[in-house]
């Protein structure tokens, strides 16, 4: 069975996508603890990260790096934290997070709940940020 995430790279579902390649697609947390809160997930549907190869979990960073970078030029922050969790949905995904300091990485802080037109003002954002868009 399909996860989630494999029906929002497939379409079936609607995202506000800021990157993609032919392997990996990056889109924005619709429960996102700061602005510009993004995952990276690859395309073909792994439930645990690890269980990529070697070479699919080093190209799914390289990609994640290009977003995280994107992200930064979006909203400028200190750095941008990446955490794997992978207990919420089983799909192998990153999370990336513009921080501040470390407390904007606790996963335990309230979500923002932000308007359609905001997720959209983000996702241009860092989409326009992005170096790997065509």
């Amino acid at each position: 069975m399909a996860t989630i995430f494999s029906k929002i790279v497939a379409g079936e579902i609607p995202s506000y996508k800021v990157a993609e390649d032919d392997k990996f697609y990056a889109f924005l947390d619709i429960n996102p603890l700061v602005k510009g809160h993004t995952l990276v997930v690859p395309k073909k549907e792994v439930d645990y990260i690890y269980d990529l190869s070697d070479e699919e979990l080093a190209a799914m960073h390289v990609f994640a790096k290009h977003v995280a970078l994107a992200i930064q030029k979006a909203f400028p922050c200190r750095k941008v934290g990446e955490a794997v969790i992978g207990l919420e949905v089983p799909h192998a995904h990153i999370h990336l997070i513009p921080i501040q300091n470390e407390s904007d990485m606790l996963f335990s802080n309230p979500k923002l709940k932000l308007s359609d037109e905001e997720f959209k003002s983000i996702e241009e954002r860092i989409h326009n940020a992005w170096e790997g868009k065509a």
